[in-house]
């Protein structure tokens, strides 16, 4: 596992042994961001990022290499809150970014009221906990820190669908890629 572009390109990254946690593909963080980026390099630049369920912290270290202003890690394992921290330790990272040891629904309320409006959300719940990705959309629709100009992308399993509406969230668009698949919500205009 590898830092694909930015600041911290072709940079290892270190995951834990055994299934506990399923780190995001290179390929798939790859087309996330090429996504994400659209053709704009500094799309990112700037922006803030928050990574729910962020596990190794890969896809939020990716935003941070893009030039993500802010990244905030929400991750309940205190081993994977350290696995973080160890990644960005090893990159050199020393700001930018909050890594809070916290459930989605907790981190979430810890984040309320906070003065920015945040550019991208990316949740990967364990594709076991389907539940997790109702609730935690159902959480986000109603988050002060999600606007009309807030993205969320959802990664799941190819054969789980998370829904094209949760709350007040709409789906735009899917991507598939292997047995992983991307979905992009928006809120919606009142």
């Amino acid at each position: 596992m590898r830092v694909i572009s930015g600041k911290y390109r072709s940079r290892p990254l270190q995951s834990m042994p055994g299934m506990d946690i399923r780190p995001t593909s290179d390929r798939l963080r790859e087309t996330l961001f090429n996504v994400l980026c659209a053709g704009n390099p500094n799309a990112l630049v700037g922006a803030t990022f928050l990574d729910l369920f962020a596990g190794t912290g890969a896809v939020g270290i990716e935003a941070l290499s893009r030039g993500a202003g802010k990244v905030v890690f929400v991750e309940s394992s205190a081993k994977a809150a350290v696995l973080i921290k160890e990644n960005l330790k090893s990159l050199g990272a020393d700001d930018g970014f909050w890594v809070l040891r916290s459930n989605v629904t907790a981190g979430l309320r810890k984040l309320e009221g906070s003065a920015t409006a945040v550019s991208v959300v990316f949740l990967d719940p364990p594709y076991a906990g389907q539940a997790l990705y109702q609730e935690t959309l159902e959480a986000l629709s109603q988050w002060s820190g999600v606007t009309a100009g807030t993205l969320i992308v959802a990664e799941h399993d190819k054969r789980f669908d998370p829904g094209d509406a949760v709350g007040t969230l709409r789906r735009d668009r899917k991507l598939v890629q292997g047995d992983a698949a991307l979905s992009f919500y928006r809120k919606a205009l009142a």
